[in-house]
């Protein structure tokens, strides 16, 4: 129904609750509602890590240190290259997509199907490589030692370069057992055992003179700080527990927190790109089976593509905060 305003001179018609408030479709605007309060949950997400980081400025880890790996480069320090390549292919999707886009409103099927295509491959790299950089990234690479008093101590030798657990722990005759629930007191556990010991890598540290230890604690030129011989012996003994790769509770690359709020967000992001992953193939089913021909309006292609560009652009600010700042 259509309200009507009565003026001294004229009688205006006001919007009586149907079709295109500001010439946009209903689904259109929905879908513009959903995403500015997506922004809104995605700013209070990146608003704290921001926080958070510069809490614990002098450690947290270095983006260069930690995303260094490349598929196939096996032992290559790559640091940031396919996190590059990974961005650079959502991007490209998103291209794909205002392609898409455009074919709709020209009423071409069969560029539609072409560029929706394009766009889904293009996602589903992305979740994949996503993946591939958590299994690197959970696995861990050097591993440290977190010492009593929650510190934590990587090895380099005299040149600063990084040195691995596995390249100077020893193994010592010790038998290791799991802390289980069964066979420990208020039903405590632990997670997997590490591959060495904290007697193990102390002694092989020993067994190595060039052998130093740095700390998780960034100096002013952006570079953790290596201590002397002396003092790395010193730290050593305090040594705690042995840290290989990351997880929610410790992580070997620096602070903890950075690890809870790189799982968080990526992963709350790659669900964002998943969903639109599967949103897309059933669109493109549908433009397949000439849904939207027969309506004479691809206009559902247009709002998938909104959701896909605002999935395209918070990416842009993840990496810019976990990769680039």
């Amino acid at each position: 129904m259509e309200a009507t305003v009565t003026t001294a001179n004229s009688e205006e018609k006001t919007w009586g609750g149907g079709n295109e408030p500001m010439g946009a479709s209903y689904g259109k605007l929905m879908m513009w509602f959903f995403i500015v309060s997506d922004a809104l949950t995605f700013s209070g997400f990146l608003a704290a890590y921001g926080f958070s980081r510069f809490k614990f400025i002098e450690t947290w880890p270095l983006a260069d240190e930690v995303f260094t790996h490349f598929p196939f480069l096996h032992g290559v320090s790559a640091p940031m290259y396919y996190v590059a390549l990974m961005t650079f292919i959502l991007i490209f999707s998103s291209v794909t997509m205002v392609l898409a886009v455009d074919a709709g409103h020209q009423m071409k099927k069969d560029k539609v199907v072409l560029y929706m295509f394009l766009t889904i491959i293009g996602g589903f790299i992305f979740v994949g490589s996503q993946a591939w950089e958590w299994k690197n990234f959970i696995k861990g690479e050097y591993g440290a030692i977190e010492t009593k008093g929650g510190s934590l101590l990587q090895f380099v030798d005299k040149d600063g370069k990084r040195v691995a657990l596995a390249d100077f722990a020893v193994t010592l005759p010790e038998e290791r057992e799991q802390l289980k629930r069964n066979k420990a007191k208020w039903f405590m556990e632990e997670g997997e055992l590490p591959s060495y010991s904290v007697a193990e890598v102390q002694a092989g540290f020993k067994a190595h003179p060039d052998l130093l230890v740095r700390t998780e604690v960034v100096n002013a030129k952006k570079q953790k700080t290596i201590l002397s011989r002396k003092d790395s012996e010193a730290r050593l003994s305090q040594a705690h527990y042995v840290v290989e790769g990351a997880n929610l509770i410790r992580n070997e690359y620096g602070s903890k927190l950075f690890a809870d709020f790189f799982f968080f967000i990526t992963g709350f992001h790659g669900f964002h790109v998943l969903s639109g992953v599967i949103i897309n193939i059933i669109i493109f089913f549908n433009v397949l089976l000439g849904t939207y021909d027969k309506r004479k309006s691809y206009e559902m292609v247009e709002k998938v593509g909104l959701y896909w560009h605002f999935v395209d652009l918070v990416w842009v600010f993840v990496f810019t905060v976990f990769y680039l700042v």
